[in-house]
């Protein structure tokens, strides 16, 4: 059986997680570069569908708007953007158990490794404690983004479909011009354009973060 290290142990119950199964929580915290027989993919699967249910009900409870707008806010407060956010924000990094080689490529601190194991540490969570409990502690941890802007604004690929559509443009085509870095920790860089007024690039750890980035850095320059 595989065993928490204390420092560990004592982090996950001081953010408010219910530690029983030590096994559980370590292959919560196991990347796949690590080599061994279970990692976090599994309760992640798990933990993604917890959030995402926690998530609409908690803006259905707390909102009038239509249907388009609480799924503009449910798609930003699960993106793997915010939930890297919060696990950085718990202090996940330095309990996150890495091959030697993906530590050293920065996978420590990656948005797809972060969301990834935020969203097992709360696969877990639904298994040693049931949904109610996890509900309570997605609600905390959450707290913060829920109550700000994420997801408020207009996202900004819609924002620059109806930019050109005003403008009487050609709608806006994205394409990625460079992949780089290991697997876990892919870095995605995609130029988007308009035709007869400009382009742009960015790059992100994802395909569809790197698309909204563009967007936004084009109606900053061009909008």
């Amino acid at each position: 059986m595989s065993k928490l290290e204390p420092a560990t142990r004592d982090w996950l119950e001081a953010r408010g997680f219910t530690v029983r199964n030590e096994a559980l929580w370590h292959e919560a915290l196991t990347h796949g570069s690590m080599g061994e027989t279970k990692d976090y993919d599994r309760l992640e699967f798990l933990g993604d569908r917890v959030l995402g249910l926690t998530i609409a009900d908690w803006l259905y409870d707390h909102s009038d708007s239509a249907e388009g707008k609480l799924a503009q806010r449910l798609n930003a407060l699960v993106s793997k953007h915010t939930c890297a956010g919060r696990a950085r924000a718990l202090g996940t990094s330095d309990h996150v158990r890495l091959g030697k080689q993906a530590r050293e490529d920065g996978a420590h601190d990656s948005d797809n490794v972060l969301g990834d194991i935020m969203e097992a540490l709360l696969g877990a969570e639904f298994l040693e404690a049931g949904f109610d409990t996890t509900r309570d502690l997605i609600q905390r941890i959450w707290r913060d983004v829920f109550e700000g802007e994420t997801g408020r604004r207009k996202h900004p690929k819609s924002a620059l479909q109806e930019w050109a559509a005003g403008n009487q443009r050609r709608p806006p085509e994205y394409r990625v011009t460079d992949t780089s870095g290991p697997d876990h920790n892919r870095r995605y860089t995609v130029e988007v354009s308009v035709h007869n007024v400009g382009a742009v690039q960015a790059t992100a750890s994802g395909k569809r973060e790197a698309e909204t980035q563009a967007a936004r850095l084009f109606m900053e320059k061009y909008g």
